[in-house]
């Protein structure tokens, strides 16, 4: 019996009819591992004379555009460099994003708000140098590459009910955190909470990471500006000692009641642990995010933009939803985090968690929140990065017709007709096109980076 020729499936997508216009279409949309095929018809007509300019009758492709890196790798980097250049512009300012760069000046924390303890995990205690400083509570010493780290010592003992009911409820936790922040600022001001937007305004991005033991954290960049935002300067009174005391105050104050599935009250509230670094755009600034030291602005857009593309994977889970029960039963995932999963499962059948719809984020522990969020005032947003591109794009095929927008009437009717790439082969491809046009871009920007 012959052995199975590993690139026979390559060779007969190279040499199919096609080919070419195929390679064109991933090319288009960057090496998308799941396009999205539409066909339809876009049609470019002069106003005045009524004259079709450019007709384009077919099919074309647009990239998923998924955040999550294991599921599409080149759109996770779209979307990582539009989430870098939100982040930057709130923080060291963009005349072409409408921020000024009188921001840099204002008082300006990174602050990460972690979970509680919902009982003992496997862990590593550090110390300065990255050296141990003891055991873990079960009396080992755990190498990094322990697969047991973050994982329950006692998966009977642990309280996964309160873990996922945490988890569920952690966007709301954030929410409030803001509220109790603006109200110890205007209680610092000496301002009533309904007089401090009239003096002042706070802004934040934030971004959610898991931790190994399955529950997020948030990290967030912190800002206060004047009563009109990014354009106004903060008062006097909101200095960084003002704000970095108020950002530990709320921390401290917020809770939340939520019924048990038996009927007793469970408070949540963030954990104990507080980091909490000042942002500085001096080059002094050099501290890694982690380190006890002030963060340098652009090394913490670069980080919380890095987050901002962590898939699922990051808590050792699936990217997909879970649909039964028996699913988790076959994950290739730890135990403890089937245990979380299940719990979510469980209380997701529940009356009393309908509105959590926690079979639908069973798959994410219980979190349904978005991973990156910011406040309207800290910066553009992310659609106006995406109409950006879009509007350049347009302005490219109008100046080759030699027209202005105005002039013209344009119409799209497009329908999708297909998601995704049809064989083994075309996805490996897809992702050889992705990775070469990476690299090119990466190769770019640190020939760049040499010149300056």
């Amino acid at each position: 019996m012959k052995p199975t020729d590993p690139d026979a499936g390559l060779r007969a997508l190279v040499t199919r009819p096609g080919f070419r216009l195929w390679k064109t279409k991933v090319k288009s949309v960057h090496g998308c591992a799941a396009p999205v095929k539409l066909r339809g018809s876009s049609t470019i007509t002069h106003k005045t004379t009524g004259a079709i300019l450019k007709d384009t009758v077919g099919s074309v492709w647009v990239p998923c555009g998924t955040r999550r890196e294991a599921l599409c790798p080149a759109c996770a980097q779209w979307y990582a460099e539009d989430a870098f250049h939100l982040i930057r512009a709130g923080l060291d300012g963009d005349a072409s994003k409408g921020i000024t760069p009188e921001v840099a000046d204002r008082p300006r924390y990174f602050a990460t708000l972690t979970p509680p303890s919902f009982g003992p995990v496997h862990s590593r205690i550090v110390g300065a140098g990255g050296r141990l400083t003891r055991p873990c509570s079960c009396g080992e010493w755990h190498k990094e590459a322990d697969t047991r780290l973050g994982q329950a010592i006692d998966l009977g003992a642990y309280d996964y009910e309160a873990a996922v009911l945490w988890q569920a409820h952690a966007g709301k936790l954030w929410h409030r955190f803001t509220i109790a922040l603006r109200r110890q600022l205007a209680h610092a001001a000496g301002l009533k909470v309904a007089e401090f937007k009239d003096a002042a305004r706070l802004s934040y991005a934030k971004v959610a990471e898991y931790q190994r033991r399955g529950l997020v954290h948030f990290h967030a960049a912190i800002r206060l500006d004047g009563p009109e935002g990014a354009a106004t300067r903060a008062p006097a009174w909101a200095t960084k000692e003002r704000l970095a005391d108020a950002i530990r105050a709320a921390v401290a104050s917020v809770v939340l009641e939520v019924p048990r599935r038996d009927g007793e009250v469970l408070e949540l509230r963030f954990g104990s642990q507080l980091d909490l670094r000042d942002i500085t755009a001096a080059a002094a600034g050099t501290g890694e995010v982690g380190e006890e030291a002030d963060i340098k602005s652009s090394r913490l857009a670069s980080y919380i933009a890095k987050y901002a593309t962590k898939s699922t994977g990051a808590h050792d889970g699936p990217d997909r939803k879970i649909r039964s029960e028996e699913d988790i039963d076959h994950l290739t995932v730890s135990a403890h985090h089937k245990a979380m999963m299940r719990t979510a499962w469980e209380l997701g059948g529940l009356e009393a968690y309908a509105d959590l719809n926690l079979r639908r984020w069973a798959h994410m522990l219980g979190f349904r929140g978005h991973f990156l969020t910011k406040s309207r005032a800290w910066s553009t947003t992310l659609g106006e990065l995406r109409n950006i591109r879009a509007r350049y794009r347009l302005a490219e095929t109008l100046a080759a017709l030699e027209v202005a927008e105005d002039d013209v009437l344009i119409v799209n009717d497009w329908e999708a007709v297909g998601f995704g790439h049809d064989t083994d082969a075309e996805r490996e491809y897809a992702q050889a096109i992705a990775e070469s046009l990476l690299d090119r871009k990466l190769n770019r920007h640190n020939r760049n980076q040499e010149t300056r």
